[in-house]
């Protein structure tokens, strides 16, 4: 058997451990999930998970990392088939909340993320998805859909902020398809507030 390369059993044992940490998370939450637990399932040794992690918290940020990528994408695609910048920019917000009802994104990413790894507007996702939406608020303004007398940085940071806000509320809520549908109207109604007249 050919050797391997180094930068492919590094990239092997890190999705190793991710993928490990992940069902983990997602199974029995940050808290009850040991080191043990992640090393086993990956069959490797606790000093590859502080090798490659640090500890359990830096595997938790990759984790949730892999999680909000992959969220991302979906709700990329989501917005490319609107056939509207306007309902492209309602389907990824709502597509978002929507996403707060998914079980393992509810534990790992709503409930579990901001209590280990703090306020999710600090995480670098944050600022990329603040962009994004800054760059779709200017694009709806240069076309007259939206005001123009608006700072489009300032709508972005309002939108991300109240839907992530919403997004926990959810995930944590008692009836959390109760609190979608409530979010969702009342996300729905603040974009259309939005609109030039």
């Amino acid at each position: 058997m050919a050797h391997r390369p180094r930068k492919e059993m590094i990239a092997e044992t890190r999705a190793k451990l991710i993928a490990a940490g992940r069902e983990a998370f997602g199974t029995i939450g940050y808290n009850d999930a040991s080191m043990d637990d992640f090393t086993a399932a990956a069959g490797l040794t606790r000093g590859a998970l502080y090798h490659h992690f640090g500890d359990k918290k830096g595997l938790m940020a990759a984790v949730v990392a892999q999680i909000d990528a992959e969220m991302s994408d979906r709700l990329n695609q989501l917005s490319a088939q609107a056939p509207t910048r306007w309902q492209a920019l309602i389907d990824d917000n709502v597509g978002y909340l929507k996403m707060a009802i998914e079980p393992e994104i509810q534990r790992i990413v709503l409930r579990d993320g901001p209590a280990v790894l703090g306020d999710p507007s600090t995480w670098p996702s944050a600022q990329g998805c603040v962009a994004s939406i800054t760059a779709s608020i200017q694009a709806l303004q240069e076309e007259g859909t939206i005001a123009a007398d608006l700072d489009g940085e300032a709508i972005a940071r309002l939108i991300t902020g109240g839907t992530t806000y919403a997004a926990q509320w959810i995930a944590n809520a008692d009836d959390p398809e109760a609190a979608l549908e409530k979010s969702v109207a009342a996300l729905e109604a603040m974009l259309e507030g939005l609109l030039a007249n």
